[in-house]
């Protein structure tokens, strides 16, 4: 049993669609094809794997610098021990090889798109799918029924009035969306507070939207959008400020009594632990958002 190849492409996932920070005019991703000498039905298994939108792809350091890990390794030292599967964790620590503590950064974005490829793969070897071959090894067989699922959208778009955004928000509530999200910082407070309002005419319930600034504000700006969302009594205000800036993320606890939510912009495991150690969230209101594969 042996990894074969991997193949690495970026994708354009160019729209003129932007957050609070970024515009999407050059945005790309990769996405992977982990190719195993593993024959099921008849044709290779092969595991796939994407980085999430909003990071670019990640070709360069996939194909010169971690692929060629994998694949010059010993075939033997990437299997578990039954000899009937790949080994995940033997993967990451071959990936991570020689590889310096800190600076987890884009790093964390060419690994976690080969880990997500090497997971499939694993769970296609097994013959079952991902989520129920993570619940029989990590969790005792018990899996979720159902799965809270949420509607984002309200991008910045050239031309887009609230009318149009109304409208976005309607198509999610009718294709059977009960809460939604949308984008805030950037334009002014002023502006902003018209667009949530415009959403909350559709969603009629503050506890049904939820606002993502993408890491956009500085301290001040995030107090004044705290004092100023309050009264709507929002699902969650989102990542306010840089997301390393765990003081300004807890500051901004102490004055906003409602739902907070950050996290998908952290690179390691040292670093989704420092959010929790020194981020003041709260663990009966405030929602981490991490992102498996780069974290």
């Amino acid at each position: 049993m042996r990894i074969v190849e991997i193949r690495e492409q970026a994708v354009p996932i160019k729209s003129e669609i932007r957050n609070a920070y970024i515009d999407f005019s050059q945005m790309t991703a990769s996405v992977v094809a982990l190719v195993t000498d593993v024959v099921r039905d008849g044709r290779p298994v092969v595991g796939f794997g994407f980085n999430s939108n909003g990071r670019y792809g990640a070709g360069g350091l996939i194909r010169e610098r971690f692929a060629p890990r994998l694949e010059q390794a010993d075939p033997d030292s990437l299997i578990d021990e039954s000899g009937d599967n790949l080994d995940p964790f033997k993967i990451w620590a071959c990936l991570m090889t020689n590889e310096k503590p800190g600076g987890h950064g884009e790093r964390s974005v060419a690994v976690g798109v080969i880990d997500m490829a090497v997971w499939d793969a694993v769970a296609k070897i097994a013959g079952v799918p991902l989520w129920r071959l993570l619940a029989d090894r990590f969790n005792g067989g018990r899996a979720d029924d159902r799965v809270w699922v949420y509607a984002a959208g309200g991008y910045y778009f050239p031309g887009k009035g609230l009318d149009a955004l109304k409208d976005e928000m309607r198509s999610y509530r009718d294709r059977g969306y009960r809460t939604v999200k949308m984008k805030i910082g950037g334009a002014s407070l002023d502006e902003d507070l018209r667009r949530v309002e415009a959403v909350l005419e559709v969603v009629g319930d503050g506890r049904d939207l939820a606002v993502d600034a993408n890491g956009r504000f500085d301290l001040e700006t995030a107090l004044a959008y705290a004092r100023a969302l309050a009264p709507y009594g929002l699902r969650w205000y989102e990542e306010a400020g840089d997301p390393l800036d765990y003081r300004l993320q807890a500051i901004l606890s102490e004055y906003y009594e409602g739902p907070m939510a950050t996290g998908e912009n952290l690179f390691s495991m040292q670093d989704a632990r420092n959010l929790i150690r020194y981020g003041g969230m709260r663990p009966d209101r405030d929602v981490l958002q991490f992102d498996c594969a780069l974290s």
